[in-house]
């Protein structure tokens, strides 16, 4: 990707950061509606109309509550994945969150906290400056 090209989506390792378990599915003409709950330790890093990643699935989140995360599974996703076969109720599934938000964690704990940026001692990266330059509403 060129640094001049349009950013869609979410950045990921491929790394499972924790298990879910699928804890609600409704099906409808238009999507399958799905609730997973997740790690509490990760829920911080997830929003409403974020992007999650589940079962190495990069799916965008429909809503977050507490360390509920709801999700509307469109056919043909559904069609293309594993999502319809293997997300049954009960079943536990692999989670993985951006990995920007948790490096923002820990500029924001660094710099919150009074610690050195060991990699620039003169940085200034603050929640005002991410803020202000579009990093956070």
């Amino acid at each position: 990707m060129l640094p001049t090209t349009r950013f869609g989506g979410h950045i990921v390792a491929g790394h499972v950061d924790g298990v879910g378990v699928v804890s609600k599915l409704q099906q409808d003409a238009r999507s399958i509606y799905i609730e997973i709950e997740i790690p509490q330790e990760l829920a911080h890093y997830t929003a409403t109309k974020g992007s999650i990643t589940v079962d190495g699935i990069s799916l965008t989140t429909n809503l977050v509550r507490d360390n509920i995360v709801s999700l509307n599974i469109i056919p043909h996703t559904a069609q293309v994945t594993n999502i319809a076969k293997h997300w049954l109720v009960g079943n536990k599934v692999n989670i993985e969150v951006d990995i920007v938000a948790r490096y923002l964690e820990r500029l924001l704990n660094k710099s919150q906290s009074g610690g050195m940026n060991t990699a620039n001692p003169q940085s200034q990266i603050t929640e005002a400056f991410l803020a202000d330059n579009g990093f956070m509403k």
